[in-house]
């Protein structure tokens, strides 16, 4: 028998003895479990405009995502964005909703993940599996709870974001660490690394688009690997995450075979007039079709599901822009999800950072 069943074996043997000496009204206590909670960003509860602001102005307010001095963001935000904004949202969010379960499809894809990993890691009888959201449902905080309550007195934190950044893998923990700071009983835990470089998740990523590039009726002229962009003096302040990105496209580039010439790595979403990270998406879009690029194809290697950001700004805006500006086969490639390939990394991940505990 190797050191850890021992050892664990003995810690339960231990708190079996100190039972006997707890006072009879003593409240009852779950032990022995390790749980495994999946991170995602969120979404709104409902595409309708109370439900919107709700979401945007948790989001909003996260002085990881907005970097700027209250009294000058305060007003912008509550007096402008969360008046107007909420309303465009909600209609962009109503043309990919899925209305069979009426949430937003990040959660239907997180929540699938989860379920996945969970049967993955059965032969592990003490490992639970969880997930939730930074913002909105279901919260971080009472997905820590829960997950105590199953009497979990370790866990692993797995932020499903594959490149680290203070706006998304940062405040994601902060979140989960403000939840342990109410707890009495705190459990242990860890927290799972960026993956930018792990090569389970590069030969995922060039397994899943070998799939989806062999299903097209066109061969792409151009291929645009695409990435959440942030401003750029979060870039100059010492995020890494621009880095992260680079690396990932020229790891996956490599990995394909495909030619420098053909590849082009760019940044989407940007919000604000302040400069971003560059260059952006719907721009190189937009000029590839000017310059009489007829066949092109977008991936986002940096979403571990498909969202608003993919589904409607992807292959709804640029999908437009392109075929606006003469552009004539267009194709978004799929997210890794939960398919076979994405299920490969999550688990690839999570096993490794359960090393010493299961």
């Amino acid at each position: 028998m190797n050191e850890m069943p021992r050892t664990a074996t003995m810690a339960r043997d231990t708190q079996a003895d100190d039972k006997r000496h707890w006072p009879s009204d003593h409240p009852a206590a779950k032990y022995g479990k390790i749980g495994v909670l999946l991170l995602n960003l969120g979404t709104p509860d409902g595409t309708d405009y109370w439900s919107m602001r709700r979401y945007l102005k948790q989001f909003l307010s996260d002085k990881r995502v907005i970097e700027e001095p209250a009294w000058k963001w305060w007003p912008i935000l509550n007096l402008i964005i969360l008046t107007v904004r909420p309303g465009r949202k909600g209609k962009d969010y109503a043309t990919i909703w899925n209305n069979e379960k009426d949430e937003g499809p990040l959660k239907t894809i997180t929540r699938n993940q989860a379920e996945q990993l969970a049967a993955r890691l059965s032969e592990h009888k003490n490992v639970v599996v969880d997930w939730a959201m930074r913002y909105a449902n279901p919260s971080t905080e009472s997905r820590i709870r829960w997950l105590q309550e199953q009497g979990c007195e370790r866990i692993l934190l797995v932020p499903l974001y594959p490149h680290y950044a203070a706006a998304t893998t940062a405040t994601a923990c902060d979140e989960a660490f403000r939840a342990l700071m109410k707890l009495r009983w705190q459990p242990f835990v860890r927290v799972a690394p960026s993956y930018q470089d792990n090569p389970a998740y590069i030969d995922a990523l060039a397994r899943s688009m070998q799939q989806s590039l062999a299903k097209l009726d066109f061969e792409p002229e151009r291929i645009i690997a695409t990435f959440h962009g942030m401003p750029q003096r979060y870039l100059m302040s010492g995020d890494p995450y621009h880095c992260h990105c680079q690396k990932t496209s020229r790891l996956l580039r490599e990995r394909l075979g495909i030619p420098k010439e053909k590849w082009l790595t760019t940044f989407q979403s940007r919000f604000g007039s302040e400069p971003w990270l560059q260059p952006y998406t719907d721009m190189t879009v937009e000029r590839l079709a000017k310059e009489g690029i007829k066949k092109l194809v977008l991936v986002a290697p940096g979403f571990s599901a498909d969202c608003l950001e993919t589904l409607e700004e992807l292959d709804g805006e640029n999908r437009h822009i392109f075929e606006d500006n003469g552009g004539e086969k267009f194709a978004y490639l799929p997210a890794l999800n939960d398919s076979l390939e994405g299920m490969d990394v999550i688990e690839a991940i999570a096993r490794q950072e359960l090393m010493g505990w299961v």
